[in-house]
């Protein structure tokens, strides 16, 4: 099988373009500070029942992740829903957690 080479000037250029390509993105840079600022503020997730394990974004099913939402595809599908209602509506973007609850 012939292998394929790669120089690292080459590998160098795609991950800058890669990191330039995820900088230019806003709602993904504000999805990650809000996760961030949510990590700081909370350990578990704060849409998790504890009691009976339930996910509240999803409308009382089962949480897969038991509770740790550190890259939970729901809890980004949230925020991602937050970040598209709010620039809708031409509100000013929360710059920590406990700010975009607030907005709710």
């Amino acid at each position: 099988m012939p292998s394929i080479r790669v120089s690292e000037e080459e590998l160098k250029k795609a991950l800058a373009q890669a990191e330039e390509k995820e900088r230019r993105d806003p709602k993904k840079r504000w999805i990650n500070r809000m996760m961030k600022s949510a990590k700081q503020y909370h350990k578990m997730c704060p849409y998790y029942d504890k009691r009976t394990g339930n996910c509240f974004l999803k409308l009382g099913e089962r949480c897969e992740r038991d509770g740790k939402f550190d890259g939970c595809p729901v809890f980004i599908e949230w925020l991602s829903k937050k970040y598209d209602e709010l620039k809708s509506k031409g509100r000013p973007l929360p710059m920590d957690f406990l700010d975009l609850t607030l907005a709710i």
